[in-house]
């Protein structure tokens, strides 16, 4: 019980600290809000298995987790703005080169929810598409708007990729 008010205090202090300055309302609307974020994401990464066996995550875990969540956001929000000027620039300049094409990308997230997290950010950056996991080889599929030389299984990844992936890794494993 102690880590879920905890949680709810974090989610609250981040509400507190974007509303400001607080009004009676904002009060309000942010302890029902946080509430249910925080009912939300208690669970994200509840159980890690190590050796077959479940570990429970303590409190200062959950919150490292969820800075690390907090952080993802900015980070996401910038690739999806480069994404899109890339992608409206190709729109309107038709001398910019498109080669479209799928790339198979390696990555070590094993984890359902980390995997469909990543799946999900590279679908909502313009210009690539996630078409298919195979969580068993640890590769997803991306349809890519111009794939470059040495991209794909065996050579180098997407950057955005890679960015997305690595602090997923910190929030979901």
């Amino acid at each position: 019980m102690i880590k879920k008010i905890m949680v709810f205090l974090f989610w609250f202090a981040i509400w507190c600290c974007l509303s400001y300055p607080l009004s009676r309302s904002d009060i309000i609307i942010g302890i029902f809000a946080c509430i249910f974020v925080a009912y939300m994401t208690i669970d994200l990464s509840a159980h890690v298995r190590e050796k077959g066996e479940e570990k429970k995550r303590s409190l200062p875990d959950y919150l490292i987790r969820a800075a690390w969540l907090l952080y993802y956001i900015p980070v996401f929000l910038w690739e999806c703005l480069k994404a899109n000027i890339d992608v409206a620039s190709r729109v309107l300049n038709p001398e910019l080169p498109i080669r479209p094409g799928t790339v198979a990308v390696k990555v070590s997230l094993k984890s359902d929810i980390g995997l469909t997290f990543l799946a999900n950010s590279i679908t909502l950056t313009p210009g690539t598409t996630t078409i298919d996991v195979d969580k068993e080889k640890g590769i997803l599929y991306v349809h890519w708007i111009y794939v470059k030389d040495g991209y794909g299984e065996g050579g180098k990844t997407l950057p955005v990729v890679d960015k997305f992936e690595n602090i997923l890794k910190k929030v979901f494993e």
